[in-house]
């Protein structure tokens, strides 16, 4: 098998789960694994912090996010599971000791803060669960 025209491209999960939403809802029915697979994805993505993203909330962090110079692969791996850490934010991004100041570092979670407000949320009820009673 021989590839004709390589098209290489990331999806944020964002872009699946709304794809995928459009294979569920279109008149032709799909069986067997395909369907399979759809359902359990579209179920995985919707119970993720991307199942409350929008697609304007997305367009604006990238924005927001383009005065730090990271590279495609770091600003995908920030949308789809946005960090609420400094350490988290160390994993993503390559060198961030060297590309990063702490300052920088507290610029890029309160981005991720104001447009994605509800990653905030989940980890206060997290850390609430977590509670020693």
């Amino acid at each position: 098998m021989e590839i004709v025209t390589n098209n290489c491209a990331a999806l944020s999960n964002y872009e699946v789960l709304k794809h995928l939403q459009v294979i569920k809802d279109s008149k032709r029915k799909h069986k067997g694994q395909l369907a399979t697979i759809t359902y359990e994805t579209l179920r995985y993505l919707e119970n993720t912090p991307v199942g409350e993203q929008t697609s304007d909330s997305i367009r604006e962090c990238m924005k927001s996010l383009s005065a730090f110079n990271l590279n495609k692969t770091e600003l995908l791996m920030i949308i789809n599971s946005p960090p609420i850490t400094a350490l988290e934010i160390q994993l993503i991004v390559e060198d961030s000791e060297e590309r990063l100041s702490e300052d920088q570092v507290q610029q890029i979670l309160v981005i991720l803060a104001n447009h994605f407000p509800h990653i905030v949320k989940e980890q206060s009820d997290n850390d609430n669960e977590e509670a020693p009673e």
